[in-house]
């Protein structure tokens, strides 16, 4: 049996949620939209981080993107551009896409307390002028996702409050370093120290 059936308290079933949490409110029911606003377009010019969530073959994937403010482009008001900074290679979301272009994407902006959720379809293109556009510090992007809204809605301000995400911009003490995080996913197959130590030149050369 899996974990589900052998858990006697299990919610299986959208009635059995419902009993427990009742119906979300007018306000929450109504607060999807389908076009940008100015609005909308003001907080996503503020946004210098999202991320990305896809699903492939294997299953889903999320993924951080980050950048200048405004580093997600507002083509119309039914269109996002994302360019596609340098990261490791492996290309989990874009491999995604290809499977299956449906996207969310969650905009933050620091000491904001709400955030921006996004759901549309996504392509990858090389649009010459498009990757031109969207240079950054000398750089082009190999590629960029051309993202079609679908819905849109924000997301209130309690997660941050409770976790108290942007009350102290400083990093936590303590905190597990990159390289003792990658270290432990990889069952040791990476060393922390040696991660931890070619990172301050990974981030000064490889941002872009």
């Amino acid at each position: 049996m899996d974990a589900l059936t052998e858990d006697p308290f299990a919610i299986a079933t959208p009635e059995a949620l419902d009993a427990i949490y009742g119906m979300p409110s007018a306000l929450a029911q109504g607060k999807v939209g389908d076009r940008i606003g100015p609005a909308t377009r003001g907080f996503i010019a503020a946004s210098p981080f999202c991320l990305l969530a896809t699903i492939g073959p294997a299953g889903p994937h999320i993924t951080p993107r980050g950048d200048a403010p405004g580093f997600v482009a507002v083509a119309d008001d039914r269109t996002l551009v994302l360019p596609d900074r340098r990261g490791n290679n492996r290309l989990d979301a874009l491999r995604d896409i290809l499977h299956d272009p449906r996207v969310s994407l969650l905009f933050l902006v620091p000491g904001a307390m709400e955030a921006l959720r996004v759901h549309g379809r996504a392509r990858i293109t090389t649009d010459p002028a498009l990757r031109a556009r969207h240079a950054a510090q000398g750089r082009e992007p190999a590629t960029l996702l051309v993202v079609t809204v679908e819905s849109l809605f924000m997301q209130c301000g309690k997660a941050p409050i409770r976790s108290r995400l942007w009350e102290d911009r400083a990093r936590p003490e303590g905190l597990p370093t990159m390289g003792a995080l990658i270290a432990e996913h990889s069952a040791g197959a990476a060393e922390a120290g040696a991660v931890d130590a070619g990172l301050p030149e990974s981030y000064r050369t490889r941002l872009y």
